[in-house]
């Protein structure tokens, strides 16, 4: 993990709330999956759906190969800010999307056979050097929540080998790849495992294909992640295969501990145990520490009581539970003081929301140099342009 640049100094120029994005910090991850790409020929996109500040885009650019987006919007700024490859998935393209979908991609992967049915004529020809692939369910994943589980019991994810054995000899045609997804925030044995099942029930269609995706969920950056194990794996299966193009969409792998959401402390009050309001919202800007869940970690802050001064810190929403948990801190918090969570750069920026009329966070880039640059600040008129 880089050491963080952020300093007194630097926190005094900061509105708050703020996403902090630390450059080098997101260099360091990129470096990571450049060398991955290095050693196996893969292809590496970026997943929009968890990392989508597009003013960094210049240098993640530089590292990937395109971005991989879940429907028209997506595809826009993709195609917009990043360029390079595109690749769109959707778990059902809407059939006013589908002809802008297609003059912007470069692949598009279908859900459903009656998708790729319904849609395939259409896209090629709008786009005849457009390549065609299909999400394949391998019916197997060790996802560690089942919310984030894409392989569970009644997925609307993927094809099943069943339904797609039925069909193949009609629609195999127009079918350049297969694209799956089964993991979440997890280490190369979970996907190693997921590639055995992956093989056993499709290996007798790759063949046939031209490219395959392994999807998302690859926790490539974290600390202790086996990438050796990795690229084993990823050299394994592209000596079976030669003739396939391999790719990986990490989206949190990306933005994994590069930012912060620096908040301030609004008031102090005390009903049993001290609690302190601060200017963000778990509810609004942390959904995932509600939805996933997880507990945010807090630069200086540890588990309550495991130092002197003990606090609940809670949002300035009006919703009861707005509540990202129990912390201690050696010194007391006054009111004014900066909280600073960590890890806030990745499914946050893209889920979070004007609930009760709090404003969405400030947009910061500490750049490389030591120079903090102020890319976004909201106010009323988002608030409003989001409403009728």
């Amino acid at each position: 993990m880089i050491e963080s640049q952020i300093t007194d100094e630097i926190l005094d120029k900061l509105p708050s709330p703020c996403w902090l994005l630390e450059e080098r910090a997101l260099e360091r991850n990129l470096v990571i999956l450049k060398n991955i790409k290095e050693q196996t020929e893969v292809k590496i996109l970026l997943a929009l759906k968890g990392y989508s500040l597009w003013s960094s885009f210049d240098m993640v650019s530089r590292y990937l190969d395109g971005c991989c987006a879940s429907g028209l919007h997506e595809a826009m700024l993709g195609s917009e800010k990043f360029g390079k490859e595109l690749h769109t998935y959707s778990p059902a393209f809407a059939h006013k999307d589908i002809e802008q979908i297609a003059t912007l991609s470069h692949h598009i992967v279908f859900n459903s056979i009656a998708q790729l049915e319904k849609y395939h004529s259409i896209v090629k020809n709008i786009n005849p050097d457009i390549s065609l692939g299909v999400r394949v369910n391998p019916e197997i994943s060790s996802s560690p929540v089942e919310m984030y589980n894409p392989c569970g019991l009644y997925s609307r994810f993927g094809i099943t080998i069943e339904k797609l054995s039925e069909r193949f000899e009609t629609v195999g045609e127009y079918i350049d790849g297969f694209h799956f997804h089964a993991l979440c925030e997890q280490d190369s044995d979970a996907l190693e495992s997921v590639l055995e099942a992956f093989e056993e029930k499709f290996g007798r269609y790759l063949h046939k294909l031209k490219w395959v995706n392994f999807g998302g969920g690859h926790h490539i950056t974290r600390d202790g992640y086996d990438v050796d194990r990795l690229i084993s794996l990823l050299n394994s299966f592209g000596e079976r295969y030669p003739h396939l193009q391999i790719y990986l969409e990490p989206g949190e792998a990306v933005g994994w501990q590069t930012g912060t959401l620096v908040a301030t402390v609004l008031d102090i009050v005390h009903n049993g145990m001290d609690i302190a309001i601060l200017d963000t919202s778990a509810e609004a800007h942390m959904p995932d520490t509600i939805i996933m869940p997880y507990r945010a970690d807090i630069r200086g802050a540890k588990e309550p009581h495991a130092l002197p001064y003990t606090y609940r810190l809670t949002a300035n929403t009006c919703l009861s539970g707005d509540i990202m948990g129990d912390y201690s801190f050696k010194e007391p918090l006054h009111i004014g003081d900066r909280v600073i969570f960590e890890d806030q750069m990745h499914y946050t920026m893209v889920k979070s929301t004007t609930f009760n009329g709090i404003p969405l966070p400030s947009i910061a880039i500490l750049r490389a140099n030591g120079e903090l640059e102020i890319i976004k600040e909201f106010g009323y008129e988002d608030f409003l342009g989001r409403l009728s």
